[in-house]
């Protein structure tokens, strides 16, 4: 049975490349809903532990599953944005997990 796949993604963009970043992200929600996913939350750090390099952006994003997280990775379409994606994202960090019970 299939629960669904949420990702953490931590983005590092290339200073100064800020406006790329976020035409590449705005295409890639758009494909990716194509595929029954989702960008459902997107955090701004303000702080990190000393030493380690701060994200500009955390996204937390919801897939119906691998095959849906599958094809939309193998689109087309976001094949053709490689170049705005390297232009823009220095480094992207991902935690892949499925949907857990809340604490109360």
């Amino acid at each position: 049975m299939d629960n669904g796949l949420v990702l953490v993604v931590a983005l590092h963009v290339h200073r100064g490349r800020e406006a790329e970043f976020r035409r590449y992200e705005e295409a890639a929600a758009r494909i990716m809903s194509r595929h029954g996913g989702a960008i459902e939350r997107v955090i701004r750090p303000v702080a990190a532990p000393e030493g380690q390099p701060l994200p500009q952006e955390i996204h937390v994003v919801s897939f119906p599953g691998r095959a849906a997280l599958e094809a939309y990775r193998a689109d087309p379409e976001l094949a053709g944005l490689a170049a705005l994606r390297q232009s823009a994202i220095a480094r992207t960090e991902i935690t892949m997990g499925e949907p857990g019970e809340p604490y109360r």
